[in-house]
């Protein structure tokens, strides 16, 4: 059976989609606001995201955001009040599949889920990539192992032994890179990796920040920034 995690601060709304959807046959869990939500969506496993767009505490543009840093592939539908060309654009940009206006009828809603899964059930059989290429490095995050080679550069005379990675490193570096070039906040790595954002986590994922960039230093097109306001950017 399908799950669904739909998080829509309109109560009647909510309750109307997670019946209809539960009765055509989908398991569908349901929050109230985009903290919830992204709450809910961490600590189960979804198969397709249904976020309002606007909502208390978090809109649906920064949840998707951060629902993509944890898992890239799950596919996004986003609800709408307005009919805005602006919206529209905004919400592929932070990687909708695609969009509903209100209102709009449960038929329709339901023609556009079963299209998404079809189409990414096609995909399911591509396997997560587990050697991450970052500059002239190699990332191979099962052996917690990041390497620099000829291979990756030819310019580069002298291949440099392998660096072995602690299991935090590594999980730090993991979710850096498959967010490569784009930020990721502090509040959700340190969520991701250490499992809740206290202050003594926060000065403790500084100090790996700081050693990841030693690691990477010998590649200057590589660089691991602060971005203010938001987190961490790995950049190659």
């Amino acid at each position: 059976m399908p799950t669904i995690l739909l998080v829509e601060d309109d109560p009647n709304l909510g309750q109307l989609v997670q019946e209809y959807l539960t009765m055509k046959g989908y398991a569908t869990d349901r929050a109230t606001d985009g903290n919830q939500g992204l709450q809910k969506f961490m600590a189960g496993q979804y198969d397709l995201c249904i976020f309002d767009v606007m909502m208390p505490k978090k809109d649906g543009f920064t949840l998707a955001k951060e629902v993509r840093m944890a898992q890239r592939e799950v596919p996004i539908i986003f609800l709408t009040a307005k009919s805005m060309q602006e919206d529209a654009i905004q919400g592929f940009k932070v990687g909708a599949d695609d969009y509903v206006t209100k209102p709009f009828s449960m038929e329709e809603l339901l023609l556009r889920i079963q299209a998404i899964l079809r189409r990414y059930q096609r995909s399911a059989d591509a396997p997560e990539p587990t050697v991450y290429k970052i500059g002239s490095f190699s990332f191979d995050y099962p052996h917690q192992l990041l390497s620099r080679s000829a291979e990756n550069e030819p310019q580069i005379e002298i291949e440099s032994p392998a660096q072995k990675l602690t299991s935090k490193e590594s999980e730090l570096l993991k979710l850096l890179a498959q967010n490569l070039n784009q930020p990721v906040s502090r509040s959700f790595a340190l969520k991701m990796v250490w499992g809740d954002d206290s202050y003594f986590n926060a000065r403790s994922m500084d100090v790996y920040v700081t050693k990841l960039r030693k690691y990477l230093k010998d590649d200057a097109t590589v660089q691991l920034v602060n971005v203010h306001g938001e987190g961490f950017k790995l950049i190659a």
